[in-house]
């Protein structure tokens, strides 16, 4: 098999979303003590949030404000906990151009999203932004309704990456329950028997 029929053979195509290969065959793991939570601060720009998740933040801000510091909070009493970002998507509020706005730090100053070390420690029914869950995978609406998922590759990723490796994790393995989360239990087993089927017959790359 050629690489172009390789790959296309490994573009996952589940009621109406089309998983990239990458999606399938890359390894992830994030490796918080050596990235220190970097994907929370790096960027121009906040996460993409819906009106729903938006709701949900406002209605925690009192039960995670303690967990903020006064830069965000101010940021908040000015413009909320999100806003709409050049391309017209409501996105989550920043400070200082940089840091999501939910961002706090553990004790071993590694940074946190606020909103799941709430529910984590308190159990609140909101974890966080799937946009921020779901990450390396992006979903991008095409044209025609459908759904896109595609991995996303960043730098201060990499070290997650070598952790996904040596675990012999798959990037939609790792992210198992935030995919549940966006798309249901069944479109899942669907995919990762699909997965399985291609592993079978020798059709994925090992990268």
């Amino acid at each position: 098999m050629d690489d172009n029929a390789r790959s296309y053979a490994t573009m996952i195509e589940i009621g109406n979303t089309i998983v990239s290969s990458e999606c399938i065959t890359e390894y992830f793991a994030c490796d918080l003590s050596a990235c220190r939570g970097m994907c929370c601060i790096e960027g121009d720009a906040g996460a993409p949030v819906t009106a729903d998740e938006i709701a949900k933040m406002e209605a925690l801000l009192p039960t995670v404000s303690h967990r903020l510091s006064h830069a965000a909070l101010s940021v908040i009493r000015r413009q909320g906990v999100a806003y709409k970002d050049p391309d017209g998507d409501m996105v989550t509020s920043i400070v200082h151009g940089r840091n999501c706005v939910f961002t706090c730090y553990g004790d071993d100053g590694v940074c946190l999203c606020a909103l799941e070390r709430e529910h984590a420690e308190s159990g609140t029914d909101f974890v966080k932004p799937l946009s921020c869950a779901l990450y390396p995978i992006r979903v991008t609406e095409l044209s025609n309704g459908n759904l896109a998922l595609n991995y996303h590759r960043w730098e201060i990723c990499a070290p997650a990456r070598l952790l996904g490796r040596k675990l012999h994790t798959r990037v939609y393995s790792y992210l198992r329950k935030p995919l549940i989360r966006a798309f249901g239990e069944s479109w899942y087993d669907e995919l990762d028997t699909t997965v399985h089927e291609l592993e079978r017959q020798h059709i994925l790359d090992e990268h």
